[in-house]
């Protein structure tokens, strides 16, 4: 039986190092301007946050709906409240996935 090939995401420092050499910064440089694009996308997030070409981070509301305690079977209430979601962007999705043939 063949094992699967495990494949890991980039970490955060792994991420730091392509940016600081892709664009002739420091590691150090890299990282802030990583913190500081961060930091502008969660106080933006209410309004939307476009990373363009990527996607967008907005905010939105979840309706009160029905569901199961999972070791009972008892249903509850879950109230509705407000979630945050990224909406993958059309550029990405192509890059990713590939252009659908028509």
């Amino acid at each position: 039986m063949a094992k699967a090939a495990v494949v890991k995401q980039m970490t955060k420092s792994a991420i730091v190092d392509h940016l600081a050499s892709e664009n002739e910064l420091t590691k150090k440089q890299a990282a802030a301007v990583m913190e500081s694009l961060v930091t502008l996308a969660y106080k933006e997030a209410k309004r939307g946050f476009t990373l363009p070409g990527l996607g967008k981070l907005v905010l939105s509301d979840r309706k009160a709906r029905m569901g199961r305690n999972p070791q009972t079977g008892e249903a509850i209430k879950i109230p509705a409240r407000k979630v945050v979601r990224f909406r993958v962007g059309k550029q990405a999705k192509d890059a990713i996935l590939g252009v659908k043939k028509k």
